[in-house]
């Protein structure tokens, strides 16, 4: 065990990420935003964006299960339109292109249910010219980090930094290859689930996500449209 919990490793996260930010000093903290991915990112993300000093806020991404196995990632999905599907896992599954609009369709739903449940009435965080720290509490295969990024950078961040407690080496690497950095705390030789590394991983609720997001230190009135 890492972590005792998620905001434990928020914590350790948000204390290595502002050394990352100290020695890439190109940005006033009040230029950097926190985006948490719902659930089980957010109150990592709630931590580092303490640590920072920043505002939160969360940006939606959605895995396609693969059919019979769900927790095997075929893909995934964001917000816009965004999809990046796993060639290696449809092909060695045989799984149809009808099965991948079918579940791609059935996540949709979930997603924009998500973003109207989180948000309620407040318009999303301005992420154009500001260095986004795109947060999750672990890496298992990392395509729905990687559909993260693609999705934002249509947002025009000035840099996007994927910053993660634990992940598979090899998965960093190849998130690396899309985010403009990558901030990991550890990267342990044999990777089986983000969940083994954690003492309580426990599901985050809905409502533990609109509580985080609706903190006060959270950016309100000068950031939202």
């Amino acid at each position: 065990m890492l972590f005792r919990d998620r905001r434990d490793a928020g914590q350790k996260l948000g204390v290595q990420l502002r050394k990352f930010f100290e020695q890439n000093a190109a940005e006033e903290p009040a230029q950097v935003l926190v985006l948490g991915l719902p659930r089980g990112g957010v109150p990592v993300a709630f931590e580092v964006a303490l640590a920072l000093n920043a505002s939160l806020d969360i940006f939606v991404v959605r895995k396609l299960g693969a059919p019979g196995h769900e927790e095997l990632a075929m893909g995934a999905i964001a917000s816009g339109g965004i999809r990046e599907l796993n060639a290696e896992v449809i092909d060695a599954l045989k799984i149809a292109a009808s099965q991948i609009e079918e579940i791609a369709a059935r996540e949709g739903h979930e997603l924009e249910r998500r973003e109207r449940l989180y948000r309620g009435d407040r318009s999303p965080l301005e992420v154009s010219g500001k260095s986004a720290v795109l947060v999750d509490d672990g890496l298992a295969t990392g395509y729905t980090m990687r559909v993260a990024v693609a999705a934002l950078r249509q947002l025009h961040p000035e840099k996007i930094v994927v910053a993660v407690p634990v992940a598979a080496r090899s998965v960093c690497e190849e998130v690396e290859k899309k985010a403009d950095a990558v901030v990991c705390l550890y990267t342990p030789m044999e990777f089986t689930a983000v969940g083994e590394w954690y003492g309580d991983f426990a599901q985050t609720s809905d409502d533990e996500v609109r509580s985080l997001l609706e903190q006060p230190f959270n950016g309100t009135s000068s950031e939202r449209s």
